[in-house]
């Protein structure tokens, strides 16, 4: 079977988010082993169990992808735009893990500025973006 270019590029995406994953379970490691406690800060360990979890959320929208009825373009701007806040989600956790600022952005206080519209945004493109996939997928393999 020859992959479309499209499904390539995502499943690309999702392989390097894994690779990000596997190296912030290293870093995630080396912070359990220094802790008195045994446990990494919050946002090391939220960061690197959501890169695992938005890597395997990754193949999921590559294969809705590979199945859609929209053109490549469609299929990548989906796609991405999806990806997109994936990455800018754990790049967020890394942050806030590396520099110890909190160990709870939403808390009243140390909630940095911009973070409501920035869930909303999240929330809506990703949403949409998938969305847009899922009907491509009916398109072609339903309909």
């Amino acid at each position: 079977m020859e992959l479309g270019g499209d499904t390539k590029a995502v499943l690309l995406a999702a392989g390097l988010i894994f690779i990000g994953a596997l190296l912030l379970g290293v870093w995630k490691y080396r912070q359990m082993a220094a802790s008195p406690d045994g446990r990494a800060h919050p946002y090391v360990d939220t960061a690197h169990r959501a890169a695992l979890l938005y890597s395997f959320a990754t193949l999921l929208v590559a294969t809705f992808v590979e199945l859609s009825g929209w053109s490549e373009a469609v299929n990548l701007i989906a796609a991405f735009a999806v990806v997109a806040f994936f990455v800018a989600a754990v790049a967020a956790y890394v942050w806030h893990g590396a520099t110890r600022d909190t160990d709870n952005q939403f808390r009243a206080g140390e909630r940095p500025s911009g973070l409501h519209p920035f869930m909303w945004t999240l929330i809506v493109v990703e949403l949409v973006g998938f969305g847009v996939l899922l009907a491509g997928f009916v398109s072609e393999q339903i309909l």
